[in-house]
């Protein structure tokens, strides 16, 4: 076995050192470290408009059930009041993601997708309080099925 002298340690000390720095002068230059910040942002960008229009694209969907005129027996309304709750979690979920991201819109990063990104929540928010109007609350008042029968007529 071969002893090391603090002479060898030293000395192979150095030669890590400078491979290190020279690696890293060769490889990590402010070009490279700006363009890794802006595929990065890029990649932000893109992920936040794909979840913007993935929740409009559910809010849409979400938007044919306010119109069904038929008879909802208590299942259904038990299903509607589970799918309230579910959206309403969603959008607390989402609301904690908008809010990290608008540290960046303050920085002007990404003000676009995120403002829309929060109007696609904004439109959760309504479609789950619409639900609960139309299923629970403004059934309770008089002639409000007529009026309803008579609108999806139009």
């Amino acid at each position: 076995m071969e002893c090391l002298t603090a002479k060898d340690r030293i000395i192979d000390s150095v030669k890590q050192v400078r491979n290190d720095s020279f690696a890293d002068k060769k490889h990590f230059t402010e070009e490279q470290i700006v363009n890794s910040f802006l595929d990065n942002l890029l990649d932000f960008k893109k992920s936040l408009s794909e979840k913007s229009f993935k929740i409009n694209e559910l809010n849409k969907s979400l938007e044919s059930l306010t119109w069904i005129n038929e008879n909802m027996d208590d299942d259904c309304l038990r299903l509607i009041n589970d799918l309230i709750a579910a959206m309403k979690d969603y959008h607390s979920t989402l609301i904690r993601h908008y809010v990290n991201a608008s540290i960046l819109k303050d920085k002007g990063i990404a003000k676009d997708e995120i403002k829309e990104f929060k109007n696609s929540i904004d439109d959760l928010k309504e479609m789950f309080i619409d639900f609960e109007s139309i299923y629970f609350h403004l059934p309770q008042i008089p002639g409000f099925k007529e009026t309803s029968k008579e609108l999806s007529l139009i």
